[in-house]
């Protein structure tokens, strides 16, 4: 970067600076510096004197922004959020958060000297002194001797649960003596293997597939949260709680304070006693002062000789101020409602504390106006002349104009052109434009003067120093698009739902040839001391089911579309075969009319578009985020599908929010380039509106004319627009089913993209058939549809999927606290405090205006309005309507908002008991905010009953993983998908898919789809049935959890080679260590199963001193070898001919207890 950083040594007042930093000489107060160029300014700093730089800004945002454009100078610089003040004592904070908090303390602990960025408000937080925290990172090495149970004990006092599986960060499982943990500071999980109590491997391990990855010589156990402590510290916390607590409430009673009192004994009541007996509390943080003495801020973990730097301290200041102002009020009223002990109210450093911290440093103050700052004094002041440089919006001739002018006058000038392959196409093209200019692998090299270089990188802004003649442009400024696209971040999401083998006791279950019946556990039962394991099913009239582990494959979990239980059929009944029957007579038809259509629409001839033109490839650069690889996969997709010649007919699906209109924007433009119309049909209005103001916000800078048909427009707008249409003089309409009525016609119609195809009606579906005919279409789903439908579906419907979340634009910080009107009114205060709007989710109909009326009289200041499914479509349209423009600051709604709305302004999300709700829902209703570049809050509320404790705490771990795409949320997509089976396939197939489970119902289908298509169906492989008179089982104490159990089995029951035997294996031993006998028998049965299958034998099965080898009637079996096994045995084989022939193997005296030796000889031999 030195191309950047050495001009500015010819500055006197920079070299001013540098000095005073030498001399430590400061606080130094530089003025005249703007935007993107403190970052420069401070990088450049930060090279010259060799001094690890902590950025303090005025908030969050800012925070942001000055990370984005330092990431640009600096490989790796960190961000140090800061944690909500007022709701510091929620159960559940946005794990994300901590663990960027604890990814900055980690880097500093390891010595290393980097540049931080943080919000000033970020460094209140009490943190123990380094010398104490660091005692609590725990090093664990091979060879160690460590006591497991101190070991789990130090584990919770540090903040980490205890799970049956580890899945997500801050937990860990011990089974035997294997211990898995989660670290929040890690990518992937560890495995300790102890033998007895000494480490004999480290390993690390990923936690979707629970299998080890690597191995380690040693591991760091980071904390989960900033306060440490041990048990002694923790008794001695709970004295000092109990002791306020009890003068708390005296000094209530005495004064009369009854109810205050009350709310005190519920809040705070029992919260010593637990930390007295479970040394843990989910809120434990917010008791920091109880633990410690002495505290301190971050300050004391940066290296000595770190700088300082304020960001516009004026602004700081104001900032801080307010947010004290509001802490204090706030702490204040807790306190006296009984909410917290008084002691609570120093959980936080006040904002002079910090800057006396501060002092120890040396300090440079940035601001774009020379100013006074109340809060320092300078001992030197510099002015540096920067401005920013101008837009050019897409003009290439102004900015070679720009160019041209600036090379005469000898500026040296620099072009940021986004990525690589950008720098060195623009480059070429400004050099045939007669500019001379040179693309620049990296920028390390002095650049003359009068020289233009182009380079790959992004800032958010350009800018100039005019005295140096050093002119710096950016991407941003060129090609438009403010955001900067995001690097795709690695981490991994847990595994996409591919079977549904989590079954629990109660499940319903679906057996293929028994029907729907009720999983009951497993059970051992021993058969003349032979024991074995069983699945129990129990059905309808009390019959059960004893299902043979090693058969489990027959079963599958029942899944509905959770519309309450299925009817349980009858052991040994007729209904199952009649349900299979008429759903099968049902699925015909379907399959037939889906292959008739796809059919004549792969005959019919389409138009033939072009390759992508340069300005495709220039608009599609123009977007402003990073795509997934599943939006490039369908953008590829929908282009080869219009340049095939054949009529489009895809659909895209994906959740809202993860870019299919991106994808429709881009198959639009592609067809306008071809001089075709494009017809864009929404269900609602308001999502004509929105779509409308996207679509002219990309295509601006371009020749299309995109039109609205909706009620929002006048008959005079409207009959102009129809003109427009009928002319050819219109590219793009978007409206609602408007665009269906008889008096709209296309000159010359190419696409048509429709939105959520499923809220139209049928009439509105008839018309767009008939407008459809040999016409591209594009149909977007929002409702994800299930991977194993999709893939019965392939070859009849085109499908692309957006599987993969976004780079979240802004992480929504999740909070999961007790419900408490203090709380609400704060979080909705602070939300329209700062211009924005709030969902507030409450979803009784009948009580919703009454809660409407409370809330506006908590916060009269607050515009306040409700809305519910119930009302007209008009009402209901009229209130969204205020609420996009802005005139309603708060919407007390139902679920309604869980489709379909994006309303960038509204940032926060109440959600009241939202333990009652499904983990989908809350997924997408979350979904709703954090859609622009400011931080979003989720609080999910719930009601504080005693007796719901237990249940509670489970599903706020549950919550806890869904503030992640974690497997958790993987699992809660389930009941999405189910809808989106029934949105695709209509409603009486949803009723067929009921009655047979939906498992069942895609294998059906699957196969009817392939016979119509004449393919050979997939023939059912015979399955081997083996019994014999051998233990072979998991017993209890190698596996305890009977979940986990029942996956092991299932994952047994499909080993089929050596290479799979092998594989479950090596996974049992890396998760529960060496395999017991039992459980080594078992594998070995099931390879034997697997290899008598190859040879064409139905079963072998055990019966006293025989073993009978029943041969399949097709079997490939070679009656010449068999003849010669015969007779080559002696009397040891008989063979008996008929429909199914067998062989008889009689066991020898001594060699009965060599049953598995003896088949796997014969096996051996028939293989030959």
């Amino acid at each position: 970067m030195k191309t950047l950083t050495e001009p500015l040594l010819e500055l006197e007042g920079y070299q001013k600076v540098l000095e005073a930093i030498q001399k430590n000489h400061t606080p130094v107060f530089a003025t005249g510096v703007i935007d993107v160029e403190k970052s420069h300014f401070l990088y450049s700093i930060m090279e010259h004197s060799q001094k690890p730089l902590l950025i303090l800004t005025y908030s969050e945002l800012r925070a942001r922004e000055i990370l984005s454009d330092m990431s640009f100078f600096y490989k790796n610089p960190i961000y140090y959020p800061a944690k909500d003040i007022l709701f510091y004592s929620a159960d559940v904070h946005s794990m994300e958060m901590n663990r960027q908090r604890f990814g900055a303390v980690e880097r500093l602990l390891s010595g290393e000297r980097p540049i931080i960025v943080a919000s000033m408000e970020a460094l209140l937080d009490r943190y123990p002194k380094k010398e104490i925290f660091s005692q609590f990172i725990l090093t664990l090495k091979n060879g160690d001797i460590v006591d497991i149970n101190k070991l789990t004990k130090q584990l919770i006092c540090l903040g980490y649960e205890r799970a049956e599986l580890v899945e997500s960060a801050g937990q860990f499982a011990l089974r035997g003596g294997i211990l898995d943990i989660f670290s929040l500071t890690s990518d992937d999980a560890v495995r300790i293997e102890f033998w007895d109590d000494e480490i004999d491997s480290i390993r690390l391990m990923d936690a979707s597939s629970q299998r080890s990855i690597d191995k380690l010589e040693e591991t760091h156990i980071f904390p989960m949260r900033e306060l440490v402590y041990d048990e002694d510290m923790a008794e001695q916390a709970a004295n000092k709680m109990s002791k306020e607590f009890s003068k708390s409430l005296q000094s209530m009673m005495k004064k009369g304070l009854i109810e205050e009192a009350e709310r005190l004994k519920e809040n705070i009541g029992e919260d010593g006693e637990r930390l007295r007996l479970e040394k843990n509390l989910s809120n434990i943080g917010s008791y920091i002062p109880y633990f410690y003495e002495d505290t301190v801020s971050l300050l004391d973990y940066i290296p000595e000789d770190t700088l300082l730097c304020f960001d516009e301290p004026e602004r700081i200041r104001e900032h801080m101020n307010a947010i004290m102002e509001e802490y204090g009020e706030s702490m204040k009223g807790r306190i006296a409602q009984g909410y917290l002990l008084p002691g609570q109210a120093k959980l936080l450093f006040d904002y002079m504390d910090i800057l006396r911290q501060g002092e120890n440093f040396g300090r440079i103050l940035l601001a774009g106006l020379n100013q006074r700052t109340a809060d320092f004094e300078p001992k030197a002041k510099v002015n540096f002349a920067v401005r920013s440089t101008p837009s050019f919006s897409k003009r290439v001739d102004l900015f070679c104009e720009e160019l041209e002018y600036l090379r005469k006058n000898e500026y040296r000038s620099i072009v940021l052109a986004g990525t690589g392959s950008r720098a060195q196409r623009m480059a070429k093209e400004l050099s045939e434009m007669g500019i001379p200019a040179v693309y620049m692998e990296s920028l390390e090299a002095p650049i003359p003067k009068g020289a233009v270089w182009v380079a790959k990188g992004s800032l958010s802004k350009g800018f100039c120093y005019e005295f140096i003649n050093l002119m710096v442009f950016s991407d941003s400024e060129l090609f438009g698009g403010g955001e900067k696209k995001q690097k795709k971040n690695k981490r991994k999401n847990g595994a996409a739902i591919e079977s549904f083998t989590d079954l629990k006791m109660g499940d319903f279950v679906v057996h293929d040839n028994h029907g729907i019946g009720i999983f009951c556990g497993l059970e051992k039962i021993s058969v003349e001391g032979v024991q074995k394991d069983y699945m129990k099913i129990s059905y309808r009239d009390g019959g059960n089911l004893f299902v043979p582990v090693n058969q489990m494959d027959m079963v599958q979990k029942y899944i509905g579309s959770g519309g309450g239980a299925p009817k349980l059929n009858k052991l040994g009944g007729q209904d199952w075969i009649k349900a299979k029957a008429k759903t099968r007579a049902a699925i015909k038809i379907l399959a037939e009319d889906l292959v008739a259509l796809y059919a004549k629409r792969a005959a019919a001839k389409g138009y033939d578009y072009g390759p992508d033109t340069v300005w495709q490839r220039e608009f599609e650069e123009a977007f402003p985020y990073a795509e997934t690889e599943d939006q490039l996969n369908a953008i590829e997709d929908v282009k080869h599908d219009m340049e095939s010649g054949k009529v489009m007919d895809r659909l895209i699906c994906g959740d809202v929010g993860y870019g299919k209109t991106e994808v429709a924007i881009r198959a639009a433009f592609k067809a306008v380039q071809d001089g075709k119309q494009v017809a864009f049909l929404v269900p609602t209005t308001i999502l004509a509106q929105q779509h409308y103001n996207t679509f002219i916000q990309r295509m601006s800078g371009y020749p299309v004319t995109i039109e609205l048909l909706s009620r929002f427009r006048t008959p005079k707008q409207q009959k102009e627009s129809l003109k427009n249409l009928e002319r050819g003089y219109a590219d793009i309409v978007i409206g609602t089913h408007r665009i269906l009525s008889k008096d709209v016609a296309f000159k010359d119609l190419g696409l048509i993209i429709v939105d959520e195809e499923q809220r139209f009606g049928v009439s509105h579906k008839e018309k767009l058939k008939r407008l459809r005919e040999n016409v591209d279409v594009l149909t977007l789903s929002a409702t994800p549809i299930p991977r194993t439908l999709h893939m019965s579906l392939s070859g009849i419907r085109d499908m692309s999927l957006l599987e993969e979340p976004p780079q979240e634009r802004r992480p929504v910080q999740t909070y999961v606290m007790e419900s408490n009107p203090e709380f609400v009114r704060e979080a909705i205060h602070r939300e329209v405090a700062r211009g924005g709007q709030v969902y507030y989710l409450y979803n009784r109909v009948d009580s919703i205006s009454e809660e409407a009326f409370r809330l506006q009289k908590m916060i009269p200041e607050a515009n306040i309005a409700f809305a519910h499914g119930q009302m007209s479509e008009r009402e209901l349209e009229g209130i969204m309507e205020d609420f996009i423009s802005g005139e309603t600051d708060v919407l007390v709604c139902t679920t309604i908002i869980e489709t379909g709305m994006d309303i960038s302004n509204a940032n926060t999300i109440i959600i009241q008991d939202a333990d009652r709700m499904g983990l989908s829902q809350l997924y997408q209703l979350r979904g709703r905010v954090g859609r622009s570049n400011r931080i979003a809050y989720a609080y999910l509320l719930y009601r504080r009953d005693k007796m719901l404790r237990e249940v509670a705490e489970k599903r706020l771990q549950t919550i806890r993983e869904f503030t992640e795409f974690g497997s958790g949320f993987k699992i809660a997509m389930r009941d999405l998908e189910i809808r989106g089976a029934g949105n695709l396939l209509g409603a009486e197939q949803h009723g067929h898919m009921e009655s047979v489970g939906y498992d069942m119902y895609c294998r059906l289908l699957e196969e009817e789809v392939q016979q119509l298509k004449g393919e050979e169906p997939k023939t059912k492989e015979i399955e081997t049935t083996v019994d014999l008179n051998i233990s072979a089982y998991i017993p209890d104490f190698y596996i305890k959890n009977q979940e986990q159990r029942m996956e092991l089995y299932k994952k047994i029951a499909i080993v089929r080679t050596r290479e799979e035997y092998f594989d479950i294996q090596e996974e049992m031993e890396d998760r529960y260590g060496d395999l017991p006998k039992s459980v080594q028998t078992l594998l070995e049965i099931v390879l034997l199963k697997g290899e008598a299958r190859e040879l064409g034998i139905s079963s072998i099965v055990q019966k006293r001193e025989s073993i009978l080898f029943e041969f399949r009637a097709d079997g490939s079996t070679d009656p010449m070898k068999l003849t010669k096994i015969i007779s080559e045995g002696r009397g040891k084989y008989l063979f008996t001919a008929g429909a199914n022939p067998y062989l008889t193997l009689k066991l020898p005296k001594d060699k009965e207890n060599k049953v598995l030796e003896e088949i796997k000889f014969l096996l051996n031999a028939i293989k030959g």
